[in-house]
């Protein structure tokens, strides 16, 4: 994925569309995306959630945060565009007796009305949409005037802005495609919602803890669907190549002087408050 510019041939949307959606479908997204809860609890607080609001979660994934609203008894709609997520984040608000809707939905052509919620809310999931402006147009669409718009999205400088930048090396995105990153940067969502009427942004770092690096690229490279396809498009020596390379990024970031993994990410905590 390109690090920065956006202004590069106008990409063909529906066919990285498809690409991206067999990638999330590979693999077991949700491993990871439990993982994550803390970050959607966090994005509820930052939210002010009050009991019996309208909320939606786009590019939920697993769930987090939908499940985190609805057990602040918010009204919830949990949508994706991969139906595997959507029936693990059923599984889990079973589990928890958590009452919830789930919506088959693609971020970029939300199926609900102008105004619909109280609060729209993604956490690492539509920034990821390969057409920014549209996404962003239309969780601004179904949020109703005076409502909120929640994010959590990675930084460009952050370990899994530089994950991606690595895969880029090895497996080139598409003409034009402007990095998911930028969701993490304040100028891109001034870009995105130059309508609002405030843009608050907070750094955060989640920190990924795994036994060790290895252990970290064997478990993702199993279960997440992009890394597990970066690996797959790749002949034996540049899958060694690769896994040194994220083996030498894990080493640069390492908290941890244990043998352990302890890598934070940063990622950027937003409230955007619609006009």
């Amino acid at each position: 994925m390109p690090d920065v510019s956006t202004k590069q041939a106008t990409p063909d949307y529906a066919a990285i569309k498809a690409r991206q959606k067999a990638a999330w479908s590979a693999g077991d997204y949700s491993v990871v995306g439990v993982t994550l809860q803390i970050v959607g609890e966090s994005l509820c607080e930052a939210l002010d959630l009050r009991a019996g609001q309208r909320v939606l979660d786009v590019a939920a994934g697993n769930g987090n945060c939908s499940l985190a609203a609805a057990r602040r008894f918010c009204d919830v709609t949990s949508s994706d565009y991969v139906e595997e997520l959507l029936e693990r984040g059923q599984e889990r608000a079973t589990a928890e007796r958590l009452p919830m809707r789930f919506e088959l939905a693609d971020a970029e052509a939300l199926p609900f009305a102008d105004g619909e919620f109280d609060a729209v809310m993604s956490t690492f999931g539509v920034m990821f949409a390969p057409d920014q402006k549209k996404a962003a147009a239309e969780m601004a669409r179904v949020c109703r005037p005076g409502g909120k718009i929640g994010l959590a999205n990675w930084t460009p400088d952050s370990f899994i802005g530089q994950l991606f930048k690595t895969l880029g090396g090895y497996v080139p995105p598409a003409p034009g495609l402007a990095s998911p990153a930028l969701w993490g940067t304040r100028a891109r969502l001034e870009e995105l919602f130059a309508g609002a009427a405030a843009i608050a942004a907070t750094e955060r770092h989640f920190v990924l803890r795994y036994r060790s690096a290895q252990h970290w690229i064997d478990t993702w490279r199993a279960i997440y669907g992009p890394l597990q396809k970066a690996f797959e498009n790749l002949d034996a020596p540049k899958q060694r190549a690769l896994e040194a390379d994220l083996v030498a990024l894990i080493g640069s970031m390492n908290a941890a002087h244990d043998g352990t993994m302890a890598v934070p990410s940063k990622y950027l905590e937003i409230v955007v408050t619609r006009r």
